[in-house]
Formats: C-alpha cells, structure tokens, sequence
C-alpha cells in the first residue's frame, strides 16, 4: 500500500478516500440532528478509519503537489456526494400544507379525497385569504412520498400554494407508512426513533 500512495497514483486513491469520509460526515452530521443516534455513532466509526488512512497519506506526502490537490478535492467532492446521498435516501418526515381558493369547484376536498384514497391522512381546514375563504389540506408523509403529494395536488389545480416543513415530533393521527396504502394511528413518539421511524399499529383499511 505504500508504494501504490508513494506513486502518482496515490493521489487518486487520496482523492477517493476523501470523497467517502466526507459523504459520511455530511450523512452522520444529518443524522445526528434529525435523532438518529445509532445509525450517527455507526457511521462516524467508519468515517474516522478512512479519514485517519487518508489524513495520514497526506501529510506523509506533502511535498507532492498532486497528493495536496487529491486531499482538497476530495474534500469539495465529498460535500457534493453527501449531500446527493441524503437527497436520495429520503430520511424524515415533511408536512405538505396546501391551500386552495375555495371557487365552486371545491377542488381542495376533491383533493383531499384523492390523497386519501392513496392512503394518505389528511386534515382539511377553511380559513379566509385576502379576497375569499380558501380550503387549507394538512398532511403529514415521508420526505419519500413528498414528490407524490405534490404531483397528485397540481393535478387537481396547478395553481395551489404549497409549502412543505421539516417534523421533529408527531402523536397521534394516521400517517401512511412507506410502500403501503395502509393508514397507521402513530403513537407518542419524537422522530426519528432509533429503530424504526413510525411506531404504531395497524388500525383499519382502506
């Protein structure tokens, strides 16, 4: 292994180590905030190996220029891939509140109809904008399902407000778990949980 970091390929194996230990940082930092102890601590034991192989080839090699350049690169790069990572593992809960103009169409219950029948809870609400009273839907998904959310609530009218937040906590209602229409009564719990993120039992179905 020395002689593969003393050459000029050395650099690239820095370059790709880098890479690994930062996407990890980035991924176990995420983690960390959102409550995920276990998965956190796992992570950071395996970003410490490859960090310390990698810092240490470094600074062994600080006379080439190419091993600088591999080190801070991958740096950058592994910023960038942490962050593409946590965008595609989805992690968490997201709020999705949409907020229709309440016309004779009702498209805000034809809305929340077509979200239930794809298993989702929702919460319907009138409330009264600057002109006129408007249909507010509430709903609760994984960051999973978001993109779904959104499509099925443009397809009723592409013109509603939408805005979606971040859930630290949740207790009681029906939240649709992942790759199932079927509707779970949640029970107190502060997510994420370290075993599972939705903890509840199955009450009815749809």
């Amino acid at each position: 292994m020395e002689a593969w970091f003393a050459s000029p390929w050395g650099a690239l194996l820095i370059f790709g180590l880098r890479i690994v230990d930062v996407s990890m940082s980035m991924i176990r930092m995420i983690l960390a905030v959102r409550g995920y102890r276990g998965r956190a601590a796992v992570i950071g034991f395996f970003e410490v190996l490859v960090w310390l192989m990698a810092v240490g080839q470094a600074l062994q090699h600080l006379h080439s220029v190419w091993h600088v350049l591999g080190y801070a690169a991958g740096f950058a790069t592994g910023n960038y891939v942490g962050v593409w990572l946590e965008e595609r593992f989805a992690i968490g809960l997201r709020v999705v509140r949409a907020i229709f103009r309440n016309g004779t169409e009702r498209r805000g219950a034809l809305a929340a109809q077509l979200l239930r029948e794809r298993g989702f809870g929702v919460t319907e609400v009138q409330g009264r904008g600057r002109e006129d009273v408007v249909e507010i839907l509430d709903l609760i998904v994984e960051r999973r399902h978001v993109p779904e959310v959104v499509q099925l609530l443009r397809q009723v009218d592409p013109n509603v407000f939408i805005s979606i937040e971040e859930v630290r906590a949740i207790q009681g209602g029906y939240v649709r778990p992942g790759g199932r229409k079927l509707p779970f009564l949640t029970r107190l719990q502060t997510l994420p949980s370290r075993s599972r993120m939705l903890l509840g039992w199955l009450v009815r179905r749809r």
